[in-house]
Formats: structure tokens, C-alpha cells, sequence
């Protein structure tokens, strides 16, 4: 048995210590859950992308009307949002069969990828991927307009606040900010609360035939509102199809509870029908409510975006004085909180999404790691980029960014009811007819709604869309391609493995530059690789620096040979690669190696003094076959804190000292007592250091290792399990278990320990059951259970 020791001192770097003072300390996976929700609590947490568009659909279809329509526009707005209201019916009823049938995460992806394959999936991850960047932009500069509705003096400073929004919730999320829970839906029912009294009170106001009705021609720096009555001569077909593809707009996020049905309670997929049948029936009445009170007052749209139409209804409809002004602040309050909450959605959803498509090998791998605060930190930066340039490119203008929207999110639709219909016929459950219709329906009408997009508000920005959106398809399958050939060559070389080149001699370079500590370590190193010849080389390109390499090289009397090779072109890398290149073709059975002394100092002044030119070199020689470069570092810095303690860079760095003792002191005791951790342990369970060599006992410890040995032409699995106590090894023979041993399980073993002499005690063939997995922790289903295996 081995006995926990003080751990070695890590030294952090620059951006360890960043990321601690910045993001919080770091999380272990065991930390990594799902939070299973309520009906109420997800209605309010997944629904604010759908529920706050709202607070633009109608405005955004005014903008188109009122230029060609006049007055009439007003009377035009209520049989537009009708047809929205009934595309929004098929779409919720559409994704009412997606989420009993797929309760995975990833809504209309997994749809399309399960009932047509990964490639025709690529589809539906490039509307979901543009949709999430155009959302982040929307919402926030939405939001943005809902504060200075009600603060105008903030109105030049629209764009700065929305960048700035942006970055807070970017921030915020890399912290491991987390969608799911009661401080969104606070924000969601605070909106749909102040919106529900704004409609009530007002069409109550109708009623009694109080309510104050606006004269658009009498209101400075409106949208230009056609003279005359242009029912019949302004309201032209495409003016009309203009006018719904704004509209369409409101029926952005309905897809987001799809998208997240693993976080409901089970079971799931009833839970998260209930919850967007109720969403669907929210978002209906609050949109068919503020039409009809835009309709009765004739707010109309301003050219700078502000005052918006809601800000205009809530004000008619509460008046002004003290309590007039307090409700108008509480609804301004609220549409901004939910817009800003509404961005925030898709901060979840694109990094979760770009790692389902890069899972499937179509995204670089880099977007399925978890960063510092076990987020997906890869995919939030990316995001936030992308966001952040259209919103630079657009100026932040709500007007000028809906044409980019809902092709995106009407591709989804399509692609979930298309994903549907097969889905349906293949399986053909009981009443698959009818659902078939219904999700068929969903799908065609979709489509159409994105070739009237794509038409409609082609030249108004939607055409830039339009090219994206292929050219992200072709990219997202390219790089498939690539992996799918790297996997290709690797299946290849399993299968038709090529023996192995044994080589009659072995060569190393070490490449020199000048005589320092590096380059002796990288000299030592050579030596002990016991090559047939090693030789040190410098490549000239400046000759009085040969010369005095030379005389440095003598007086300090190294024994190695040190060959200096003209480059008069100073192309290094070209230099190293036909070196190499001619000691193989003098010797073709010789292998060589070349090291690369590299110098690391502290980390920012090492970056001033010193290159990266080892990289380049490396990747120019790997191209020769049979050779390998390898980069040795060296910890200069090190040996000058012990060389120099009271240089007063040195003291700096004390002070440096102690803020990385502070950044890692809780991150080592949190992985500590992950590692070696305290359970409460039923009486029969000791400590691993209260084993005794031939008794048999049980003990729980955490796997730290996990290894299989190939031995007398058997696979042994070998495993390190440990407490506070200490660790101590268990093998595992063929056919007495340990195949679904883990790193990171919590493990009860049961068996009797071992020792001979003075080697450390071990098991051989316990029995165990697994407590904890942190791999299917927060999965449905897992929480509390245990797997338990017999190997007597």
C-alpha cells in the first residue's frame, strides 16, 4: 500500500492565474449536473427567446406597411399576425410530436440526423448555428431599445450598450452561468405579467372609449407613413410578403424547449408538451394582444428605433402622472429583462449544439471541451465574435438584423417536421396518419415561409444569409471529409498493420544556437539516448556569431561535435529539412532525431526575449520520413530564482508567488477531496490504511487509474484506488471483472489484500460495487444508483 504524500508545486501560468481571478476557481467534473425542472419553473427558464418577441414582431410588420399602406397599415396588421398565429399553431403542434419522440437535447439536429443521417443533419446545424448568432443580436439590441424607450438620453449610445451586453452575458457564462432555474423565469412571467395587465387594461380602456389614440402625421422622426388611405394601391403582394417575413420574426425560439428536453422531470417528453403547448398559448395571446392595441392606437415606429411600438402602447394605455409612470418603467423593465434573458438562451444553446455537431465530427473537436467552469468555453468566445460582428456590421439596429433571422429558424422548423414524417413512417405507431399530417403540414409551410423570406427581404440583407447558409453546409461536411479520412488511415493501419522498420543506426542533432543551460540539458539528453552518433549543429546565418558560438563551445569544453552549416538564404527550417534529408540518403536504415533545446522563462518577459522558432523547425523536420524532432524545454527561470534570490525581478515574483498560492489553494483541497474522498461509510467499511494483508475487509476509495497490462499473453486491467488515507493497487484478471472500472468511479471493494515483502499491498480479483459515476451524473435516471459486481 502506498500512503498519500505532499503534492509537487505546480508552478501556474499567466492564464491559470487569469482565469482564477477572472472566472472563479476552476470545477471538477464530478461537479458537471443537470438541474431537472418543474413545469412552471421551465415554462418560465426555456420560453423567454419566443415569449419576448413580442416586443418587436408587430413593430418590425408597421415598419413595412406604413411606407406603402398609410393609415391602412393599421387595419392590415391584425389579418398579418392572424396568419402568423396560425403558422405558430401547426409549429407548436409540429414540435409537440418532436419532444414525446426525441427527449435528447438538440431539437430539429437530432430529428434530421436520426431519420436521414448526419449529413442531411448538417442542414438543420447550420440554421440552428446562424439562428443562435442572429438571436444574440436581436435580443440584445431589442432589449437595448427598451431602455432608451424609456431613457432617451441613452439613445446615441444604442450600439455601445449592446456590445456591452453582449460581452457581460459572454462573461457570464464563462463563469458557468446556467440557463436552467428560477432567476430566468422571473424574468420570463415579470414580462408576461406586465404584458398580460398592459393588453387588459388596456382593451378595457377601448371599451369605455378612454384609451388616447396617436396621429402618426403629427409625430416627428416616425417612419414615413404613406399619405392617404393605400389600402388597395400600397398594400402590394410583396409589400404584404415583406410585411409577414417581419412578422415571422415572432415565431423565433418555439423551437428552444425541443432543444433542451433532457432537463425536464420525467416523464420528459409529457413535461415538455405540456410546457410548449402553455408557451404557444402565452406567446399567442400576448401577440395577438399588443397587435390589436398597436391597431387601436396607432403607435407607429420611430427611424431611430425609439420609442418602440410597445413602449408607445404601454404609455397610452397607463397614461402619464405617478402611477402611469411607475407601470410604464415596470413594462419597460420587464421587456427589457426578458430580451436580455432571451439572448442569454442562446449562449446554452449554440456551444451545446456545436458540440453534438462536432461529437458527430463536423465542427473542430475543440468545441466539445468543457473549459474552467465546466462550460463549453470554445463555443461561448465563438459566439460571442460572431454576435458581436454582425452587430458592429448592422450598427445594432433591430430593423436592419431581422432580415438575417428567421430563415435560420424556419430551416429548423422544416427540417423537425420533415425529420418527423420519416420518422412516422417508418415507426407508423398508433395514429402516426394524423401526426404525419400535422407534422408534413408544419414542414411544407415552412418551407415556403423561407422562400418568401429569401425572396421577400433578399435585398434588404437576407441574400448574405442566403449565400452563408450553403457555404456553412460545405464547410460543416469538408471538414467531415477530413476526419473521416484520418479515421480511414488510422482503420487501415489496424487492419493491414505494416511491420515494423528496424533500424541499423540512430542519429541526433541538436540544433544550437548559442551555449546556454538549455541547450546543455538538450545535449545531456542526446547522450542518453545511446544513439550511434550525436553531433551538435548551428545553422550560420550570421557569421561573427558562428565564430563566437565556436569559441564559446571550446571554452567551455563540450565533447560533443559541433558542426556549423552555412545558410546563406537564412531559410532555417529549409536548412534543417535537407540535413536531415541527406543523412538519410547516406544511410537509408538510419532513424534520426533532432532536439530542440527551448528556453522558458518567465512567462511574459520570456515571450519578449525569446521566439518560437522551435515549433517551426519541428513541423518542417517531421515532414522527412523516418525522422522525428523533438522540442526539449528547459526551466531557465528556476535556476535563476536560486542563482539570484535577491534580484528585484525575484521579489516580484514573490509577490506573484503568493497570488498563484492563493489562486491554487482551494483548487488543490477541491481536487483533493475529490480524490480522496470522505464518504459516510457504513460501519463495516474502513480506511485503505486500516487494511491488513490477509484479512478480508472492505474499503471505498476513488479510481485514480486505470490501465490494462499485457501479460503471458493476457490482458490484465490494473487500477489505483485511494481515500484520505492512501491508495492501493487492484488487479484484475480475464473474466473476473473490472471491464466498466472507471476513472473519477467511487468503488466499494471487498476482498482480501496482499504483500510480499517489501512490496506495497494489492488485491487481485475483488469484489466492488461502483457508489458514484460522475460520468452519468445528472443523467436521468442515474442519480442515487449504484452497479454492483460479483467476481468470486
Amino acid at each position: 500500500m502506498t500512503t498519500s504524500s505532499a503534492k509537487p508545486r505546480i508552478p501556474l501560468t499567466v492564464g491559470d492565474v487569469a482565469k482564477r481571478v477572472f472566472l472563479g476557481k476552476p470545477l471538477i467534473t464530478e461537479e458537471l449536473s443537470s438541474e431537472k425542472l418543474s413545469n412552471p419553473v421551465a415554462l418560465g427558464a426555456l420560453s423567454p427567446d419566443a415569449i419576448s418577441s413580442t416586443a418587436y414582431g408587430p413593430e418590425q410588420i408597421l415598419i413595412e406597411l406604413l411606407p406603402h399602406a398609410g393609415l391602412a397599415a393599421f387595419a392590415l396588421l391584425l389579418p398579418v399576425t392572424g396568419v402568423i398565429l396560425l403558422i405558430l399553431v401547426l409549429v407548436a403542434a409540429s414540435y409537440r410530436q418532436v419532444v414525446m419522440a426525441y427527449t435528447r437535447a438538440g431539437g430539429s439536429y437530432i430529428v434530421a440526423r436520426e431519420n436521414f443521417g448526419p449529413r442531411v443533419a448538417q442542414v438543420a446545424a447550420a440554421a440552428l448555428l446562424i439562428d443562435y448568432v442572429v438571436t444574440v443580436a436581436v435580443q440584445s439590441a431589442a432589449g437595448t431599445v427598451a431602455v432608451v424607450s424609456a431613457i432617451p438620453v441613452l439613445g446615441p449610445y444604442s450600439l455601445e450598450i449592446t456590445v456591452a451586453v453582449v460581452l457581460f452575458i459572454c462573461y457570464a457564462n464563462l463563469r458557468g452561468l446556467r440557463e436552467a432555474g428560477m432567476p430566468f423565469a422571473v424574468a420570463t412571467y415579470g414580462f408576461v405579467v406586465m404584458i398580460g395587465l398592459t393588453i387588459v387594461v388596456g382593451v378595457v380602456r377601448v371599451i369605455f372609449g378612454d384609451l388616447p389614440v396617436y396621429d402618426p402625421h403629427q409625430l416627428p422622426g416616425t417612419v414615413p407613413v404613406h399619405q392617404g388611405n393605400g389600402l388597395v394601391m400600397g398594400a402590394t403582394i410583396l409589400v404584404l410578403l415583406r410585411a409577414f417575413a417581419n412578422g415571422g420574426s415572432s415565431l423565433t425560439g418555439v423551437e428552444a424547449i425541443s432543444n433542451t428536453v433532457d432537463v425536464f422531470r420525467k416523464p420528459q417528453g409529457r413535461n415538455a408538451r405540456r410546457v410548449l403547448t402553455a408557451m404557444a398559448c402565452i406567446l399567442g395571446f400576448l401577440l395577438a394582444g399588443v397587435a390589436y392595441l398597436a391597431y387601436v392606437t396607432h403607435s407607429t415606429p420611430y427611424l431611430t428605433e425609439y420609442p418602440s411600438v410597445l413602449s408607445q402602447v404601454g404609455r397610452a394605455v397607463f397614461g402619464k402622472g405617478p402611477i402611469g409612470d411607475i407601470f410604464f418603467v415596470l413594462v419597460q423593465t420587464a421587456t427589457a429583462a426578458i430580451l436580455f434573458t432571451g439572448a442569454n438562451t442562446s449562449f446554452n444553446g449554440f456551444p451545446a449544439l456545436a458540440s453534438f455537431v462536432a461529437e458527430d465530427r463536423f465542427l473542430p473537436r475543440q468545441l466539445t471541451k468543457r473549459g474552467h467552469r465546466l462550460v463549453f468555453s470554445n463555443g461561448i468566445i465563438a459566439l460571442t465574435a460572431l454576435s458581436v460582428a454582425l452587430l458592429l456590421t448592422t450598427g445594432g439596429s433591430v430593423n436592419a438584423l431581422v432580415p438575417f433571422y428567421a430563415i435560420g429558424v424556419f430551416t429548423g422548423f422544416s427540417m423537425a417536421g420533415y425529420g418527423m414524417t420519416k420518422h412516422h413512417l417508418t415507426h407508423r405507431e398508433p395514429g402516426w396518419r394524423y401526426r404525419l399530417a400535422i407534422n408534413l403540414s408544419a414542414a411544407i409551410l415552412s418551407t415556403i415561409v423561407v422562400g418568401i423570406f429569401a425572396v421577400a427581404k433578399f435585398t434588404e440583407g437576407a441574400w448574405l444569409v442566403v449565400v452563408v447558409f450553403p457555404v456553412l453546409v460545405f464547410i460543416l461536411i469538408r471538414l467531415n471529409r477530413e476526419y473521416r479520412a484520418e479515421a480511414a488511415i488510422l482503420e487501415m493501419f489496424r487492419t493491414d498493420r505494416p511491420e515494423l522498420v528496424k533500424y541499423a543506426r540512430h542519429r541526433v542533432f541538436v540544433f544550437v544556437n548559442s551555449v546556454d543551460l538549455a541547450v546543455l540539458e538538450a545535449l545531456r539528453y542526446g547522450k542518453g539516448l545511446r544513439s550511434d552518433e550525436l553531433i551538435a549543429v548551428h545553422f550560420m546565418v550570421d557569421a561573427a556569431h558562428a565564430a563566437q558560438l565556436r569559441k564559446r563551445w571550446d571554452h567551455y569544453e563540450l565533447d560533443t561535435r559541433l558542426r556549423v552549416v552555412d545558410c546563406p538564404d537564412r531559410r532555417v527550417n529549409r536548412a534543417a529539412q535537407m540535413l536531415v534529408a541527406k543523412a538519410r540518403q547516406e544511410q537509408p536504415d538510419t532513424n534520426v532525431t533532432v532536439l530542440l533545446p527551448r528556453r522558458t522563462y518567465a512567462p511574459l518577459l520570456g515571450r519578449l526575449l525569446h521566439d518560437r522558432t522551435a515549433d517551426k523547425i519541428s513541423r518542417a523536420v517531421s515532414l522527412i520520413p523516418d525522422a522525428a524532432a523533438t522540442i526539449v524545454p528547459y526551466d531557465v527561470q528556476s535556476r535563476i530564482k536560486e542563482a539570484f534570490p535577491e534580484r528585484f525581478e525575484q521579489r516580484i515574483g514573490r509577490e506573484l508567488d503568493k497570488v498563484e498560492a492563493w489562486v491554487s489553494e482551494e483548487e488543490d483541497s477541491d481536487v483533493d477531496a475529490y480524490e480522496h474522498p470522505k464518504p459516510e461509510r457504513p460501519p463495516s467499511v474502513i480506511t485503505v490504511a486500516g487494511l491488513i494483508p490477509g484479512q478480508r475487509a472492505t474499503f471505498e476509495g476513488r479510481v485514480s487509474q486505470v490501465e490494462d497490462i499485457s501479460k503471458r499473453r493476457r490482458t490484465l486491467r490494473s487500477i489505483v484506488v485511494g481515500d484520505n488515507s492512501g491508495e492501493i493497487s487492484v488487479t484484475f484478471r480475464p473474466g473476473h471483472g473490472g471491464d466498466d472500472v472507471q476513472p473519477g468511479q467511487l468503488l466499494r471493494i471487498t476482498g482480501k489484500p496482499r504483500q510480499s515483502g517489501n512490496r506495497p499491498m494489492s488485491l487481485v480479483d475483488p469484489t466492488y460495487q461502483v457508489i458514484e459515476d460522475p460520468a452519468t451524473a445528472g443523467r436521468a435516471g442515474d442519480s442515487g444508483k449504484s452497479r454492483e459486481r460479483d467476481t468470486t
